[in-house]
């Protein structure tokens, strides 16, 4: 008897994906460890892997199809010999009764049903036969069982969080309506969660700015002799990461998430990087970059930054992380906001390296500096520790020296 195969869960927080592309076809023998799919999630492309020896029996879910809900049936398994099973046809409407009553099973064939959906009709004591499925091919779904079920009652509507709509027409309706040219571009899985999550994050973490100039000359220095002397080439960025974890280190409170259940307070410094990819940002993670030498931290980034943009991080390469970096200094930015990575809480903006006029005992002079802005939770992060930590870091960041102990 075939066995369905089900979406995975690629990740914790993964709830649905996309089937790019089917590695296998029906008839195909397939063996543990065998790649049967690639399946894009929120964040990357991931591969899927069998976890049955058998033939691959028939593929329910076509490449291509988008939202399929983790635990939905997207293919099935037969074992080595066993013939193929016919589709099961969809059962003939029905009148179904008001409320579900105990009906007996009859010893009937095999009904086109999802493991979930037989064990919610068995408990539900409802009849197979009589559910006209709404999944592929007639099967009958969880949502049809659940469609039967009688209804709770409705919870009190909470009106905290009301969904924000702009005024007046969306853009797509205003361009058709003035006749404007435009070119629409789905939204990809990654674009639907950096909308979601960072609206998310300005809507309910309470930000506020703290900002530093800091001189970089030494850094500078410093960099241009440890790549010409080890045959490297570091960057100010694994300067700044680096920096950053030390300064958490040294200003533990920073080091911090807000819980309902208290403060998160977090023992080693992960520091989440804003990596910018064709499908939109993402923000791999340097673990343990307290306790990381400068060449490592460079190895690693490179290395994730290069896995990033060709969508080929695992989950937890990019999820979790207690601090996050974006820079944007390469781009010429000088200074910017950037919006603080839930549920961490803050996030280091880092601007461009330039010279600019400063005063330096009594005298004016030039000096390379570059512009930090620290957002903050306010929650979880006061005013003073914020100021505190970027206290750490500039020290840090203009004694580079003290980085190599």
């Amino acid at each position: 008897m075939p066995i369905d195969i089900l979406m995975p869960a690629l990740s914790p927080t993964m709830t649905e994906g996309r089937i790019a592309a089917w590695l296998k076809a029906p008839g195909d023998h397939v063996r543990p460890g065998d790649v049967l799919a690639e399946i894009e999630t929120d964040k990357a492309s991931m591969e899927f892997e069998a976890a049955d020896d058998g033939v691959l029996d028939r593929i329910l879910v076509p490449a291509g199809t988008e939202g399929i809900a983790v635990n939905t049936p997207i293919a099935t398994l037969r074992a080595e010999g066993e013939t193929t099973a016919a589709p099961a046809p969809a059962a003939a409407p029905a009148a179904v009764p008001p409320e579900p009553r105990p009906v007996a099973a009859a010893p009937a064939a095999r009904l086109a049903a999802s493991p979930l959906a037989r064990r919610m009709a068995e408990q539900a004591g409802l009849d197979l036969g009589r559910i006209t499925g709404t999944g592929p091919q007639g099967r009958v779904v969880k949502a049809d069982i659940e469609a039967l079920m009688p209804r709770p009652a409705a919870a009190p509507v909470v009106a905290s969080q009301p969904t924000v709509r702009p005024a007046g027409p969306g853009a797509r309706e205003l361009a058709d309506l003035l006749q404007m040219p435009y070119r629409l571009e789905p939204l990809s899985g990654m674009r639907k969660t950096i909308a979601r999550r960072l609206t998310e994050s300005k809507q309910t973490v309470p930000h506020f700015y703290l900002t530093v100039d800091v001189a970089v000359d030494a850094l500078l220095a410093l960099r241009t002799r440890l790549n010409q002397a080890g045959g490297i080439r570091l960057s100010v960025n694994d300067f700044v990461i680096r920096a950053a974890a030390l300064a958490l280190k040294k200003v533990t409170a920073a080091n911090a998430s807000y819980d309902e259940a208290g403060i998160v307070q977090y023992e080693r410094a992960d520091i989440s990087v804003a990596v910018a990819t064709p499908a939109g940002l993402i923000t791999p993670i340097v673990r343990g970059a307290d306790v990381r030498g400068l060449a490592d931290i460079s190895a690693t980034m490179k290395d994730l930054a290069a896995r990033a943009r060709d969508g080929k991080l695992r989950p937890e390469e990019y999820q979790g992380g207690t601090f996050s970096i974006s820079n944007l200094g390469m781009f010429g930015v000088r200074q910017f906001e950037a919006v603080i990575n839930p549920p961490q809480g803050c996030i280091l903006a880092v601007g461009a390296s330039e010279q600019r006029a400063v005063v330096r005992d009594n005298a004016l002079t030039v000096a390379t500096m570059m512009s930090c802005t620290l957002s903050v939770d306010h929650r979880v992060v006061d005013g003073a520790v914020g100021a505190q930590w970027l206290q750490a870091f500039k020290g840090l960041i203009e004694a580079p020296e003290t980085m190599l102990l």
